[in-house]
């Protein structure tokens, strides 16, 4: 790869800061779409809000203190599970998102049609989750939840919260009527996406499998042209058992044009595989 200016690393204390940072506004999203959308439209699109939006409808206890009556004991195993740096940050976010729901709790609902409130609501919901995730932490409930189990199976963050979150889902339905649950299904699901985009980002890159006969081109074609880096790999033919390599090049989605033609031009007979990376870390990629 062509020469870059590396970013010089951020300290551990503005690290650490910016991640606090994150919670604070993810958090403060979150009450938001729970004020003035979701609750006020009886949507209970899943974690301990929902559950809060729940009981709300059926003693009319303010949601803020039902929140943290449940974070209590949720946060001690995300203290247990997760570590003491985890545990710290998810109190910070365990302690504000109540609090934010206190403060935002006399806004105006911004809609009274239940459809519109459980899909931006999800939309700003999942903004926020992401953004607390991206800050290594999370702001309680069954975030904390969902947060163990994303680290001992592997699954999306998004896919975790959809699975626990679930069940209250289906609990609202039997509380409210189906329609409000197929709504809190839809909170969910655009929840459960926007998660994941923020995670991941807008901007997804290709990877990129090259046979060709005219490797050697190809190759100072990328380095210098396209001004990416490239792997070679050893493989056989799988007919004729011949020795071959592969060119491997991961590149942004905005390149991959260029890419082609570049390709088209050296050899058109050339081989190529072309695959989405919904995440990339490394020199001249975001993390």
């Amino acid at each position: 790869m062509a020469n870059k200016r590396k970013k010089q690393p951020l300290s551990p204390f503005v690290s650490k800061l910016i991640e606090y940072v994150y919670v604070i506004i993810g958090a403060a999203l979150i009450a938001l779409a729970f004020n003035v959308l979701l609750l006020p439209n009886h949507v209970a699109s899943g974690g301990v809000s929902g559950i809060s939006t729940i009981i709300n409808y059926l003693t009319g206890w303010n949601p803020a203190f039902i929140q943290w009556a449940f974070n209590i004991p949720l946060f001690l195993a995300g203290l247990f599970f997760l570590g003491y740096q985890f545990g710290l940050k998810t109190f910070v976010g365990t302690m504000l998102l109540p609090f934010f729901v206190y403060l935002t709790q006399g806004l105006e609902p911004w809609t009274h049609e239940p459809l519109v409130a459980a899909l931006f609501g999800g939309v700003l919901v999942g903004m926020g989750l992401g953004i607390v995730f991206r800050g290594k932490a999370s702001t309680g409930g069954t975030d904390v939840a969902a947060q163990i189990l994303h680290k001992y199976s592997h699954l999306t963050l998004g896919i975790c919260v959809a699975l626990i979150d679930g069940f209250v889902v289906i609990s609202a339905m039997f509380v409210f009527d189906i329609e409000s649950g197929l709504y809190a299904l839809v909170g969910l699901f655009a929840t459960s996406k926007t998660i994941d985009l923020v995670q991941v980002g807008l901007n997804q890159s290709k990877t990129v499998f090259i046979i060709s006969e005219n490797q050697e081109a190809i190759r100072q074609a990328i380095l210098f042209k396209i001004d990416r880096g490239i792997t070679r790999l050893s493989a056989k033919g799988g007919y004729t058992e011949d020795d071959k390599q592969i060119l491997l090049c991961v590149i942004a989605q905005s390149e991959f044009s260029r890419l082609k033609e570049v390709i088209k031009e050296i050899d058109p007979e050339a081989f190529v595989v072309v695959m989405s990376a919904s995440e990339v870390m490394g020199e001249g990629f975001t993390s």
